[in-house]
C-alpha cells in the first residue's frame, strides 16, 4: 500500500493540524508514519528536560499507536532543529526508509523556527530521496518514485505577521473531531505547559477552534484541516496530487 509520512517539529504538532488527514488515509488502507524531529524536552515549566522528554516520548508513542502509525523516534532536542547537513542526512534516512507517496509537514512560514525548519527539512528530505551521491545517516538506498509534500496550516491559521493563511486544499474532519480530541488528549503533559506559556486554557478546545475556522474558510465543511501543496519541481510530475485523488470524497 502507499505510505504517508507526517514530519513535524514536536510531540502534539501532528495531532493539532495533520492527524485527521492521516486518519482518512489510514481508513483507505494507507500505511501511516509518524515522525517528530524534536523530543519535546522544553515543553514543561515543572519537570526537568530529561523527564519532560521521557514523558512526551511516551505520549507521542501512544498517539501514534492509536492512529495507527509507525513511530519514528525524535532526533533532536527542542529548539535544536536546524537546516544543516547532519540533520538533513538523518531526516532523509527516514524518508528513504518509508518511501512515502505523501509527506505532510508544517507551513513553510509559521510562528516559531522549529516549525519552519522542520518544514524545510521535510522538503529537503523529499528532494534528496533519489540522489545516490547524497549519503543519509544511517545510509539508506534512494528511491525514485514521485512524492508530494503538503504544508499544513500554521499555528493559529495565521502567518507571523497575523495574516490569515488560506489553504488550497481542505480535508473534511468533521466526523473525526472526537478521534482528534482523543489523540491530542494523549499529550496530557501539555495542558499545564500550553496554559502557562501560550495562554491556551484548553489545548484540545484550541485544536477544535482552529479546525472550525478552517472549516469556515472552506465554506463547505464544519471542521477541516487545510493544506497547501509544495511546488512539484524536483519532487514529482506537475499534475501529481495524491492527497486530492485519494480523498476525493472528503476534500474541497
Amino acid at each position: 500500500m502507499p505510505a504517508v509520512l507526517a514530519i513535524a517539529a514536536h510531540p502534539d504538532d501532528i495531532e493539532f493540524v495533520m492527524a485527521g488527514t492521516m486518519l482518512r488515509l489510514v481508513a483507505l488502507g494507507w500505511d501511516a508514519h509518524y515522525f517528530n524531529i524534536a523530543n519535546g524536552c522544553c515543553g514543561s515549566t515543572e519537570l526537568s528536560r530529561e523527564h519532560t522528554a521521557e514523558v512526551r516520548l511516551e505520549e507521542a508513542m501512544a498517539a501514534a499507536e492509536a492512529i495507527p502509525a509507525e513511530f519514528h523516534p525524535p532526533i533532536r532536542d527542542d529548539l535544536d532543529i536546524f537546516y544543516d547537513r547532519e540533520t538533513l542526512r538523518e531526516v532523509a534516512a527516514v524518508v528513504r526508509r518509508v518511501r512515502p507517496s505523501i509527506i505532510l509537514t508544517h507551513a513553510p512560514v509559521d510562528y516559531m523556527e522549529d516549525h519552519q525548519n522542520a518544514a524545510r527539512l521535510a522538503v529537503g528530505g523529499a528532494f534528496v530521496r533519489c540522489m545516490p551521491n547524497f549519503e543519509t545517516s544511517p545510509p539508506v538506498e534512494p528511491f525514485h518514485h514521485d512524492v508530494a509534500v503538503y504544508h499544513a496550516q500554521p499555528h493559529g491559521n495565521r502567518d507571523p505577521l497575523g495574516h490569515i493563511v488560506v489553504p488550497s486544499l481542505y480535508v473534511d474532519v468533521t466526523d473525526l473531531i472526537p478521534r482528534k480530541r482523543k489523540l491530542l488528549g494523549f499529550h496530557r503533559s501539555q495542558a499545564q505547559w500550553l496554559d502557562a506559556s501560550q495562554q491556551m486554557n484548553s489545548y484540545i478546545q484550541t485544536m477544535e477552534d482552529l479546525n472550525r475556522e478552517v472549516g469556515l474558510l472552506s465554506e463547505t465543511f464544519d471542521y477541516a484541516e487545510g493544506w497547501r501543496k509544495h511546488l512539484h519541481l524536483g519532487l514529482s510530475a506537475s499534475n501529481y496530487d495524491p492527497l486530492r485523488v485519494a480523498l476525493a470524497g472528503s476534500v474541497k
